[in-house]
């Protein structure tokens, strides 16, 4: 495995196993699969309605939790001072854990600073090793970055080879944050998996569109957690430490980024008001 250094010095696997759409029924064996497969990283969130089946795993795997690094989410309706603190404190009763490696805020919509200041509050008392932020777009983390004690430790962001967020990547690296990345493989989207340019990458190293992927993002120094129900998938997605791309190749997959978003835009105001609901 490979890590990446965060900037308060906590060490984060450069790769890990996402359980956005596992569903509850259904977790806890994908967690403890992912673990036996050799995952140390574990992403959830509030809104997955899954983080007691992360919980279940990881007291079951037989892994020592110092070895894991779990990360979770608090959710739009949890936003603000009193009740992000009072989630805080759910999360860590359902991860079945005394502290989460990473709480990050999950959208940039409500009362986001009074979360942050519930999550500098927690990092403080030593509940939360590292925090951070998700979905966060360049003004609104340059904002938030330039008013709170802690600086974000992590902006999760989408990040596949067409939306390969270069801007944002800039100030992230500005401010010391570190980049991760949510849908890897833009969740299949503009036929991703059966793109040209990157099949034909791939089979210069004998591997998938998957793994090229992956590999790429990996040696961009992008974190990324990509998921699957299955175990043999897993197995596939963890299998990209065994080669990497030549420099040439790395152009290649570069010139796919069309910067823009394959899911949605959070400069549309329609998008915001159906965010904003979940708030309400």
């Amino acid at each position: 495995m490979e890590y990446v250094t965060l900037n308060n010095g906590v060490k984060m696997p450069i790769l890990g196993y996402g359980v956005y759409q596992v569903t509850p029924e259904e977790c806890e064996r994908c967690v403890l699969d992912a673990i036996q497969t050799g995952y140390r990283l574990i992403d959830t969130a509030q809104a997955y309605y899954n983080e007691e089946g992360v919980g279940a795993a990881i007291s079951k795997c037989g892994v020592p939790r110092e070895e894991l690094f779990l990360t979770t989410k608090i959710w739009i309706s949890n936003a603000g001072y009193e009740k992000a603190k009072a989630s805080i404190d759910e999360s860590l009763r359902k991860l079945k854990t005394d502290y989460i490696d990473l709480m990050l805020i999950h959208q940039p919509i409500g009362d986001y600073y009074g979360t942050y200041r519930a999550m500098e509050e927690a990092y403080a008392a030593g509940k939360l090793r590292a925090i951070g932020v998700s979905n966060f777009y360049p003004d609104r983390f340059v904002d938030l970055s330039n008013f709170v004690k802690v600086q974000p430790a992590v902006n999760q962001v989408e990040t596949h080879p067409f939306q390969q967020q270069k801007l944002a990547r800039k100030y992230m690296e500005k401010y010391g944050t570190q980049i991760e990345s949510w849908g890897p493989f833009a969740e299949g989207r503009k036929e991703i998996f059966h793109n040209p340019t990157i099949q034909a990458v791939g089979e210069k190293y004998g591997k998938t569109v998957a793994q090229t992927i992956l590999r790429f993002l990996i040696q961009s120094g992008v974190v990324v957690i990509p998921k699957s129900t299955h175990k043999e998938r897993m197995a596939e997605n963890f299998n990209v430490f065994d080669f990497a791309l030549s420099e040439e190749d790395m152009h290649t997959m570069q010139a796919l980024d069309e910067s823009e978003s394959a899911f949605f835009s959070h400069y549309d105001p329609e998008t915001v008001e159906f965010l904003v609901s979940f708030g309400k």
